[in-house]
């Protein structure tokens, strides 16, 4: 792993540690305060994060991925440091930021399309039927001036039943023309059961799921995991944070916050790190919207320390102490209580988007195109039914109406 003439590797990952805290704040003003050198400077040559195998396509990856759902065209020397980091996984969708990620991406592979061969793209189609993905991906390929997409998802899959023969067809035909090499689906919602549904067709080349801390020792998505290695699919964990970072509200807490941060790096990178101690995971898709945050990611890639048993134990800890905080993703349990369906994991997903990620005009766009009888219903209903289904005793009806008001 070649080093450079800039920081070592080793005092590379020390700098990015020191400034760990600056993994909560966009911007280069955490350089400043910290008075680390930004890492677009001669610096970063610290070498290449790892990559692994994706599944038993015969392809690489890199550990991190650049989760896209940022303003890509106001980034573009964010986009060469992760080239140059090795950070060569970017995952984008037709929707995100209203097509202007797909189109800054584009604009990088326009202006240095030297890079092209080096990325493992990922896209994603918000349409399910044949002829709304063809439409949608000639649009992805145009916007990303590109040939070819590495890797062509179906966006937030909820059943494994909205893949069907017309889609195998559709795949089949899309790979033979050469426009994409890949197939498979994103699931924020009954991930285990879409796993294990994909598991079992044959023709899924990859998957990427909400997996992180609380949910990745289940018994169920332990043997979706295993279901989906067995059969040769590549995966990718996103939502890795579990709800965010750690709000120092009870010993548990802060005994993570300060155990992590003696090691020399925060429980953001600890997170991350847990999850990399999953060899069938091969790569985390985390959203980096600023040069500090890429470089606080990369340094914990970069970092071979490996968390041992007490770190794992008090993780876990935390898990069970702040379960009833976390929407675990399980929507089929709970909705299926409830007589009149309203979308509780979609709402419980966006409500994070605005408390954790800061994201409030999603969150609030996402409240704004639902229909009217559907927010009354949100403010209105009684939910118990629907908690006493939740494992994670996570109180609904309270988020629910919490939503109505600060969505609205």
């Amino acid at each position: 792993m070649s080093h450079g003439k800039g920081l070592s590797r080793r005092d590379f990952i020390k700098t990015a540690g020191a400034m760990g805290s600056g993994s909560l704040l966009v911007g280069s003003r955490a350089f400043a305060q910290s008075g680390a050198p930004a890492p677009e400077t001669p610096g970063a040559d610290a070498g290449e994060i790892p990559t692994g195998p994706f599944g038993k396509t015969g392809i690489r990856v890199s550990c991190l991925s650049l989760g896209g759902m940022f303003d890509i065209p106001s980034n573009q020397l964010l986009l060469k440091q992760a080239v140059r980091w090795g950070v060569t996984y970017w995952d984008t969708a037709d929707c995100y930021e209203g097509g202007r990620s797909e189109a800054g991406f584009g604009q990088f592979f326009k202006k240095y399309p030297e890079t092209r061969g080096k990325v493992f793209l990922v896209t994603k189609s918000d349409e399910r039927n044949p002829e709304g993905m063809t439409k949608l991906l000639q649009q992805s390929l145009e916007r990303l001036n590109t040939d070819y997409i590495d890797l062509y998802f179906i966006h937030g899959t909820r059943s494994i039943k909205e893949l069907n023969n017309d889609t195998r067809a559709w795949v089949e035909k899309a790979k033979k023309e050469g426009k994409i090499k890949l197939f498979g689906f994103s699931t924020h919602s009954n991930m285990e059961e879409c796993m294990l549904g994909a598991a079992g067709l044959g023709w899924i080349d990859g998957i990427m799921m909400t997996y992180n801390f609380r949910i990745m020792h289940s018994d169920r998505m332990k043997a979706a995991v295993e279901a989906c290695v067995k059969a040769g699919i590549g995966l990718t964990a996103m939502k890795t944070q579990g709800g965010g970072s750690v709000r120092m509200d009870s010993e548990a807490e802060l005994a993570l916050a300060g155990r992590f941060l003696k090691m020399g790096f925060t429980d953001k990178q600890a997170k991350l790190k847990a999850v990399w101690e999953n060899p069938d995971i091969a790569s985390i898709c985390s959203q980096m919207p600023s040069l500090t945050v890429l470089m606080s990611n990369v340094a914990a890639a970069l970092n071979r320390d490996k968390l041992s048993a007490p770190d794992l134990e008090l993780l876990n800890r935390y898990a069970l102490e702040t379960s009833s905080g976390y929407c675990a993703g399980c929507a089929d349990l709970c909705e299926s209580a409830i007589d009149c369906r309203v979308p509780v994991g979609d709402v419980m997903r966006h409500l994070m988007y605005f408390h954790s990620y800061g994201e409030r005009d999603r969150a609030r766009e996402f409240f704004a195109g639902l229909d009217r009888d559907v927010k009354d219903r949100l403010r209105e209903m009684d939910f118990k039914q629907a908690e006493n289904k939740c494992p994670n005793h996570v109180r609904i009806g309270r988020l629910m109406k919490e939503a109505s008001t600060l969505l609205a």
